[in-house]
């Protein structure tokens, strides 16, 4: 920081305080904070944040020093990372939102024995006057520095994607050089742990809300390109191990369920369904669903609105995967239900199935009746 001199009237502005509130110890090295205005949330920055303040101080009993205020233009720094003395890391480290407060800050946090000549001399106590005006979150993805990611805008709720899950996402990605890679303006949609365009775009949205903003600034390992994703003429101009940063949005997913634990069976809620309550092995249950092959051929189609089909679960009357992913399923859902071609074992279609066919149900789950088990 500049040691900027400023008129005496700031400094008296702090030493002349009067809001009532308790100074309080920060930590154990001498920090001490007086809260000037509450905050209006209870959230706090994390280290790696990058915050925006507004700022005075002066040296305890000495001279004015560096204030954004006089300049009228907050003042930004990363936390946490050794960007500001630290006593400012600590202290502005437990600041909310719309919080002042003053701190004063031992020689320990500040400039030390040393000081900082010419203006603070060594072992000097430093009284600082900061309001918190904002923070975006900076968090370290990976723990090495390979994935930061910076929300841009919140999103909504609290959940977050699974692996598994698919995310229907808007990016942007830039090579360090500003070389625009890969763009989706309309949206992609993709099953995380597929490894689309890049790791770091499932490892990035795995962190995200619906409807959130993020920048992912992407190094080396982790921004390699999956380059089935580009135009050729992009791929060929694209040296190894790029370093990226990505734009994302997360527009939505839809939870993708395995109901075998190999993943031969996956089930992916289009529509919630009403309570708790599933069907088990017995019940009666009424459906609507069709039945595709990947290419989109209709190979089975059972109930319409005004007649559902019905039939007991567990006594072999749909194909197994398919009737295991029913018992998953709540009154009024609507799902997915992904089934490998070998649950069709034995049908009159399974031989003109290709190896490794998927079989793509759309299934909707009107009613259901529990088995009602007499006891003696």
């Amino acid at each position: 920081m500049e040691h900027l001199s400023l008129s005496s009237s700031l400094q008296n502005e702090i030493q002349t305080d009067n809001s009532g509130l308790p100074e309080k110890k920060i930590g154990s090295q001498g920090l001490r904070k007086k809260i000037v205005t509450k905050g209006i949330s209870w959230q706090t920055p994390f280290p790696g944040d990058e915050v925006e303040v507004h700022f005075n101080g002066y040296i305890e009993g000495g001279a004015s020093l560096e204030s954004s205020r006089d300049k009228d233009v907050p003042f930004k720094f990363k936390l946490g990372q050794g960007e500001v003395i630290k006593g400012w890391d600590e202290g502005v480290a437990t600041m909310k939102s719309g919080e002042r407060a003053i701190f004063t800050v031992p020689p320990n946090l500040a400039y030390g024995e040393a000081g900082s000549p010419p203006l603070i001399p060594p072992n000097a106590t430093l009284v600082f006057d900061i309001e918190m005006l904002s923070w975006i979150s900076i968090r370290d993805l990976t723990g090495d520095g390979g994935i930061l990611k910076k929300m841009i805008m919140e999103g909504e709720g609290w959940a977050t994607p699974r692996d598994g899950d698919e995310v229907l996402v808007k990016y942007e990605a830039r090579l360090e050089t500003g070389m625009l890679v890969s763009k989706s303006e309309e949206g992609v949609e993709f099953h995380i742990g597929d490894g689309y365009l890049c790791p770091a775009l499932s490892r990035g949205v795995k962190t995200m809300r619906k409807g959130e903003k993020a920048e992912l600034a992407v190094k080396l390992s982790y921004g390699f390109i999956q380059k089935g994703n580009l135009a050729p003429d992009i791929e060929s101009n694209i040296p190894p191990d790029s370093s990226l940063t990505i734009q994302l949005e997360l527009v939505s997913w839809r939870n993708v369920t395995a109901v075998t634990d190999d993943k031969k069976v996956l089930k992916k809620i289009v529509k919630a369904g009403e309570g708790f309550d599933r069907p088990t092995e017995g019940s009666r249950v009424k459906v609507i669903y069709v039945g595709k092959l990947g290419d989109g051929t209709v190979f089975d189609r059972k109930g319409t609105d005004g007649e559902p089909f019905e039939f007991i679960t567990s006594e072999e009357q749909v194909n197994e995967g398919l009737d295991m992913a029913i018992m998953t399923m709540k009154k009024g859902e609507r799902a997915t239900v992904t089934v490998d071609a070998e649950f069709l074992h034995g049908h009159d279609i399974s031989g003109k199935l290709p190896a490794n066919s998927l079989l793509h149900y759309e299934v909707e789950l009107l009613d259901f009746i529990k088995v009602i088990v007499q006891t003696a």
